[in-house]
């Protein structure tokens, strides 16, 4: 029965609001019968004043129903909400007073995100193999550029198959890549450029041994996979070939990890002010200001005592440079990884993700730091 009913006025032979005509049962009470059975029973609806007297002509169990259907509330009026066991709804279910004193909420620590142990340990292990094979013998820190350019594109390519599938051929990019960082390492920037124009042409061969469809986006990606990944890396062995090449692979990397470092402590501890939300809500601009610092006085050292020939200002103008790099990169892999809808690239590595969340700031640095190099004191 809707609720329009309990205030529609009385018509003739039928019972009005304050009456009884023609001798029915008192108004204001229920009538039983299924309309009123316990399931239908919640309501709200304006309760009049009713009588304890029993209702004249209806039988024990009817007066019962409708006692505890139609009960007094409140001097005059008042809507309440009936459950089906018959009490009003505030009385089984209490609400806590409007003034009551709410309990403060507990505060909130700030999470790292990560397993900060595990993501320490790996570090230092990495730090110790790549410094070893560093400085003991280069061609064995090329093997080690080439091993990490690999896993790159195979975490990268398995990350587009199966989240957009894109099928970038990953043999002739994993070829291709080791190939051209032993020629960067070998015959300079012109060996580079030519083995990056060999694997692309690599790509589009290989790709053809397969139906035509979606030829164009599969093409696509691989070529910009062997830019993103190989050609990148390239760079490094490129700083390699100097004669104080270690020192200056070893200052782009310290560069490259203080300014993440400073990124996140100060971002961490002081960052309010979102740097670019759309793309990495974790990054702030304090952040940015705390790589840039870092990296700047990092720079300045570097130059001055590890580099043949180099000054603390060109440092402050390297590290200022390496910042800016480092936090374009990150930027770059993170619209990756929004637009694949993952997390990490991959979960090789405990505490970090997977290569390429290592080198997302190292792949586009590495040019600007050898560039800035070759500036400031040549390369020989």
């Amino acid at each position: 029965m809707s609720d329009s009913s309990w205030g529609a006025p009385p018509h003739a032979g039928q019972a009005g609001y304050w009456g009884s005509t023609g001798g029915g049962p008192l108004q204001g009470a229920a009538p039983a019968g299924p309309a009123y059975d316990a399931p239908e029973a919640q309501q709200t609806r304006p309760m009049p004043i009713v009588s304890d007297v029993p209702a004249h002509g209806g039988d024990q169990d009817h007066q019962d129903a409708d006692r505890g259907a139609a009960r007094l509330s409140g001097p005059l009026f008042r809507d309440e909400t009936f459950q089906a066991g018959g009490l009003p709804a505030e009385t089984q279910n209490p609400e806590p007073m409007p003034d009551a004193p709410q309990p403060a909420p507990a505060p909130q620590k700030k999470s790292a995100g990560r397993d900060l142990s595990a993501a320490i340990g790996v570090g230092v292990g990495l730090g110790v193999v790549i410094v070893a094979s560093l400085f003991v013998e280069k061609a064995v820190f090329v093997g080690v550029i080439a091993v990490a350019v690999v896993v790159g594109l195979w975490e990268l390519t398995s990350r587009l198959q199966e989240r957009k599938g894109i099928k970038a051929p990953l043999v002739p990019l994993a070829v291709g890549g080791a190939a051209m960082v032993v020629a960067g390492y070998v015959r300079g920037v012109e060996g580079a450029w030519v083995a990056m124009a060999l694997t692309a042409l690599a790509v589009l061969v290989w790709r053809m041994t397969e139906p035509p469809e979606g030829y164009l986006k599969d093409v696509t990606a691989g070529v910009f996979a062997a830019f993103y990944v190989p050609f990148l890396a390239t760079f490094v062995a490129l700083l390699l070939t100097a004669d104080d090449g270690p020192w200056r692979v070893l200052t782009f990397l310290l560069l490259t990890v203080v300014s993440d470092t400073g990124a996140y402590a100060v971002g961490w501890r002081f960052g309010k002010h979102k740097l670019a939300p759309r793309i990495s809500p974790g990054k702030t601009r304090e952040g940015l200001l705390g790589a840039v610092t870092f990296a700047m006085v990092a720079g300045a050292l570097c130059m001055q005592f590890l580099i043949e020939d180099g000054t603390w200002w060109q440092g402050l103008l390297l590290g200022l440079a390496v910042a800016a790099s480092a936090t374009l990169g990150d930027l770059g892999e993170s619209m990756i990884k929004r637009d694949l809808g993952i997390k990490d690239m991959g979960t090789l590595l405990p505490g970090h993700g997977g290569i390429m969340d290592r080198l997302d700031s190292l792949l586009p640095t590495a040019p600007v730091v050898w560039l800035l190099m070759v500036v400031f004191v040549g390369s020989a």
